[in-house]
């Protein structure tokens, strides 16, 4: 019988990393990230990966340990997550991060039918296969001369999600802090990383990027790959990582607040223990 299952997200900058390792200390759990980019080994930088000074020898799972040049899917991690619950029955479990999708594959009754053998469709004019993913998906905005993307799509794993049937029970915790500071701390961590050799990293990456769908996504070093490319000046790419960044953060709360009920907390950065004091309160409230 699992104790408890804690998931503490919000976005970039507000504390969740030093929050879950104090809460695993008071409540001896693992954690399991919860970050879709953090899953890559040699992202560090980019990806504000918890260091080992930062773990304080707490078990992190999913965390730095799937090849760059390797897609490591919501599917896989909704697998490895449920395992991983699976095998900690007897352990308190804290997920932390801010990729909304992954938590939900992991903890809902979110279902994904096997992917079928990888069809070409050689013999399939573009209309035809226009025709096939309207079916698959009315609402689908393909265009119907985009040939590839139409035979990615028709061969996509699909997914249905049951509304609000979560498998767990689980206690949603959300830090967050004002619009102004939030944005302030997210330019000041984007300068902290080009100063702790994020360039250096990105270098170091350079000759994975035509093979890594997380490179090439990944806010921090898609924009420093236009650097390096000669297309943007170095100042335009740390402005559109931090602009990048901001949306982020944006994006991130209009989807937890719209798909999960989750207690969200005010990040006390100059006294980070009321904030951590707050939430084990909460948490006791919670599992009386």
């Amino acid at each position: 019988m699992i104790e408890v299952i804690l998931a503490i997200v919000g976005p970039t900058g507000v504390g969740k990393t030093k929050l879950s390792v104090e809460l695993a200390k008071k409540l001896n759990a693992i954690i399991i990230n919860n970050d879709a980019m953090q899953v890559y080994k040699d992202m560090n930088i980019g990806t504000a990966k918890p260091t080992m000074e930062e773990k304080e020898n707490i078990i992190h799972y999913l965390l730095d340990f799937v090849d760059v040049d390797n897609n490591y899917t919501v599917f896989d991690y909704q697998k490895d997550a449920r395992k991983i619950i699976d095998d900690n029955k007897d352990k308190n479990i804290i997920f932390v991060g801010g990729t909304g999708l992954y938590l939900k594959a992991a903890l809902f009754d979110y279902r994904f039918e096997e992917e079928d053998e990888v069809n070409d469709y050689d013999d399939y004019t573009n209309e035809k296969l226009y025709d096939l993913v309207l079916k698959k998906d009315p609402s689908s905005n393909i265009h119907k001369n985009n040939r590839q993307r139409l035979i990615r799509f028709l061969n996509k794993k699909n997914t249905d999600v049951v509304e609000a049937k979560e498998l767990y029970d689980v206690i949603f915790i959300g830090l967050t802090t004002d619009r102004e500071n939030l944005y302030k701390r997210i330019d000041d961590r984007v300068d902290e990383m080009i100063k702790d050799g994020l360039i250096d990293e990105v270098k170091s990456l350079y000759h994975h990027k035509n093979n890594s769908k997380a490179l090439n996504t990944a806010i921090g070093y898609k924009e420093l790959f236009k650097y390096l490319d000669g297309e943007i000046t170095l100042e335009e790419a740390i402005d559109l990582i931090k602009k990048n960044s901001r949306h982020y953060a944006k994006r991130q709360y209009t989807w937890f607040n719209n798909q999960m009920d989750i207690k969200w907390f005010n990040t006390n950065y100059d006294d980070f223990n009321k904030t951590i004091n707050e939430v084990e309160e909460y948490i006791k409230t919670q599992t009386k």
